[in-house]
């Protein structure tokens, strides 16, 4: 039988990655947390944590981290079925990976309200998130994949629409003759990460094929539209966080009527399924209440206006 004080401590080592923060969490002394982790290792005969700074999880502590979240679920689950029969417990935290530019968007505003739960968020690439799932390392993911993960549920969640935007000093250096693969390619471009592929899938889009581009590095949803403001360079940006930059003017679109939409799914894993079912509730009804129109929206783009420009609608996201 696991020795749940024991795994406790493992857990909060990992999930705070130092035994002085776990020690603050649990209430004990970093000793004692020590001692906790030393006896479960001995016990197992393995492993489980690599201490460094910060202190990271073996995979034999990460899958046992992960067992304590689903205890911690289930028994949250529990406790609201029994009433006053359980003794109050630690709140459960949830480990979830998401995008950035859902983080910035619509997911926080998902987790309002889901009282007497802790969470844990894990950034990553929309099309990467669902492999944390897949590891076993989370319990749910925000993805572009449209399938269900083995041993998971899935939910679509609908678009984030993107438009590539770029202020209006920009479009005056650097496209001043159009939006041409000429241009496209000397133009100063914003990528977020290496796995940020964003730009290229709207460039093959527009032009039907891939351009060689130089870029920036923003591993930042705020920063891109900052820097899509400050004239940097030109960059996709969700539409929800560049709707009032269009209408104002401070931002243009390169070429209106080409939008580019990343559909996304909710997955979970089915072993907790239970636990989250408050959590899937409300990141799906969000998502659907604030991930709008797949269409690009009319803001005034006065020097764009006067180039032609193609008008047919954006296609998906290839995932």
């Amino acid at each position: 039988m696991l020795d749940y004080a024991l795994l406790d401590a493992m857990a909060a080592v990992i999930r705070t990655g130092s035994f002085e923060k776990a020690a603050q969490q649990i209430g004990v002394t970093p000793s004692a947390i020590s001692q906790r982790v030393k006896l479960l290792e001995e016990r197992l005969g393995t492993s489980l944590i690599i201490r460094g700074q910060p202190c990271t999880a073996t995979p034999a502590g990460s899958r046992l981290s992960r067992h304590v979240e689903e205890i911690g679920l289930m028994e949250h689950v529990l406790r609201a079925d029994l009433g006053d029969v359980l003794p109050a417990g630690r709140a459960p935290t949830i480990r979830i990976a998401v995008n950035a530019d859902s983080m910035a968007t619509w997911f926080v505003p998902a987790l309002a309200g889901l009282n007497g739960r802790l969470f844990d968020l894990v950034l990553d690439d929309e099309s990467n998130t669902a492999e944390w799932l897949r590891r076993g390392e989370v319990s749910a993911a925000v993805s572009t994949a449209p399938g269900p993960v083995q041993g998971c549920g899935s939910r679509a969640l609908g678009a984030l629409t993107y438009v590539a935007t770029a202020s209006p000093a920009f479009m005056r250096r650097w496209f001043a003759d159009g939006v041409s693969e000429a241009a496209i390619a000397e133009a100063p471009c914003l990528t977020f990460n290496s796995k940020d592929e964003l730009q290229d899938i709207w460039i093959a889009q527009v032009f039907g094929r891939s351009v060689a581009r130089s870029t920036h590095w923003i591993p930042s949803s705020h920063g891109f539209v900052d820097a899509s403001l400050a004239g940097i360079g030109w960059g996709m940006n969700p539409v929800a966080l560049v709707g009032e930059h269009l209408a104002a003017g401070r931002l243009l679109q390169l070429m209106p009527g080409h939008p580019l939409l990343v559909p996304l799914h909710w997955h979970w894993s089915r072993a907790v399924e239970s636990g989250l079912r408050e959590v899937t509730e409300s990141v799906v009804r969000t998502a659907r209440e604030r991930l709008g129109a797949r269409t690009s929206p009319s803001a005034p783009n006065n020097e764009a206006s006067a180039r032609d420009r193609a008008t047919e609608a954006g296609g998906s996201m290839p995932v």
